[in-house]
């Protein structure tokens, strides 16, 4: 390297700045008993599908809004919103993750203060989401059967940050090489306490089992 050239490592920095607001953004949400879940996945795997059959079975229980996240679109939102549920669309207006000060803005926007439980449908994507602390209480992503059972290893950060993943789709294994326990092995080498759902949005498979846990989660949080 040239000694008239310097070295500056940007993306540590951006990093540390978003640490600091996710931490304040969570102690917030802590102080207004709401309880923020950050959905992670790839295109495809679920997520809106998802958002609508969690708050479809927990609606009564709670007050929910969701914060939809979308390089360029208003699709999620109008589905999520189409089932009575308060959506807020965030475009990202080409960006592949959402930080902490974007999550502040959405949730700004949507009055986190009046809701119980916050759905966040990241940006569809294995990898950028993972490196954002978005400053949620709860990092969940879904993986769905036909994405195959070996993007653990493929994708260690995103499966390390997550506390729980739900298996999508479980319905359709039969019809994909899906092996249930080579998935789960490589679940737990990257992250041993993570804890796994099956799931199908179609039949409804495995759904309720997810929501009582999320349930349980949220009334802890906000007590």
């Amino acid at each position: 390297m040239s000694d008239n050239v310097r070295l500056i490592e940007v993306k540590e920095n951006i990093l540390d700045d978003n640490e600091k607001v996710a931490a304040a953004l969570r102690a917030r949400l802590k102080e207004e008993k709401t309880f923020l879940v950050n959905l992670m996945a790839s295109p495809g795997a679920g997520k809106t599908s998802t958002v609508i059959q969690t708050t479809a079975r927990l609606k009564e229980a709670f007050n929910i809004g969701v914060l939809e996240a979308d390089i360029d679109s208003m699709v999620d939102a109008e589905k999520v919103a189409a089932t009575g549920i308060t959506a807020i669309q965030m475009r990202t207006g080409g960006f592949c993750h959402l930080d902490a000060s974007m999550v502040g803005d959405g949730l700004d926007a949507i009055g986190s203060q009046d809701f119980d439980l916050i759905l966040l449908e990241n940006v569809g994507n294995l990898v950028c989401p993972a490196e954002f602390d978005t400053g949620s209480a709860l990092n969940a992503m879904i993986l769905s059967v036909p994405e195959g059972d070996d993007k653990p290893l493929k994708y260690p950060l995103m499966f390390s940050v997550c506390e729980v993943v739900l298996i999508n789709k479980i319905d359709t294994c039969e019809h994909f090489d899906f092996d249930r326990a080579r998935f789960e092995e490589g679940v737990k080498k990257v992250n041993p306490s993570c804890t796994l759902f099956d799931i199908s949005c179609r039949t409804g498979e495995g759904i309720d089992a997810w929501v009582a846990w999320l349930k349980e989660r949220t009334k802890a949080h906000n007590a």
